[in-house]
């Protein structure tokens, strides 16, 4: 049996350490609110050019918007994959997709426009771009991909928060939602004949955004650009 001075001492340093994770626990949740923050930022931005365009002009270019925090396990993951030292400044230095913000619209030019509107705006600043619409993956994914940084206004002051911001067509991202499916389905090892038929479906895809924009564009009267002349974006 442990002694009453040992048993005491015993209790101090559990009672230390409970504080050290309560402590850990509220600045870590405290970290990740920022993120959230800086996400409802964007969308906040969107909505409000949304709306404006509902108000004001004759066409919406967006669609639809929607966002995802990632969970604290999903964070840590990618920290062990990556080798990222497991701090907070490590994390806002080398981690910039743990707020995300999707926007889909008709036509491959609305994402070129949203995305010109969006990052126009000066308390919006671009870290990174990367236009899979101008230069598609392999696998014939297509969108336009924006790490931007916006300020959170905190009772501590200002804070730059990154949010990941995908701009794409609804056709896309429907292309998208359905490869990340059978992608989870297969455990990332799809059968190549599968991967033949996904390449092929988002050349379709891709085809059918061109027609619909072509058709759109003659029905307004507006001029048609030539393939690819929308991009890619320059930062």
């Amino acid at each position: 049996m442990l002694t009453a001075r040992a048993q005491q001492s015993l209790d101090t340093l559990d009672a230390q350490a409970l504080a050290e994770i309560r402590t850990l626990r509220d600045e870590t949740e405290r970290f990740m609110l920022r993120y959230k923050f800086g996400m409802d930022e964007v969308i906040t931005k969107l909505s409000i050019l949304r709306e404006e365009f509902n108000q004001a002009h004759d066409y919406n270019p967006i669609e639809h918007v929607s966002s995802r925090l990632k969970s604290l396990d999903s964070v840590i993951a990618k920290l062990q994959r990556k080798g990222i030292e497991p701090s907070f400044e490590s994390i806002t230095e080398r981690v910039t997709d743990i707020a995300g913000v999707r926007v889909t619209c008709s036509f491959v030019s609305d994402a070129y426009r949203i995305f010109e509107l969006l990052t126009a705006q000066p308390d919006v600043t671009v870290l990174r771009v990367k236009d899979y619409i101008a230069s598609p993956k392999a696998n014939g994914y297509q969108s336009l991909h924006a790490i931007i940084e916006v300020p959170v206004f905190l009772s501590t002051g200002a804070h730059p928060v990154a949010v990941e911001v995908q701009i794409r067509t609804i056709a896309m991202d429907f292309w998208a939602s359905l490869e990340h499916k059978i992608y989870y389905k297969y455990d990332r090892q799809v059968p190549d004949s599968l991967l033949d038929q996904l390449t092929d479906a988002a050349r379709t895809a891709s085809e059918l955004d061109e027609r619909m924009e072509t058709l759109h564009r003659r029905v307004h009267g507006e001029p048609v650009p030539r393939h690819g002349g929308h991009g890619p974006v320059a930062v």
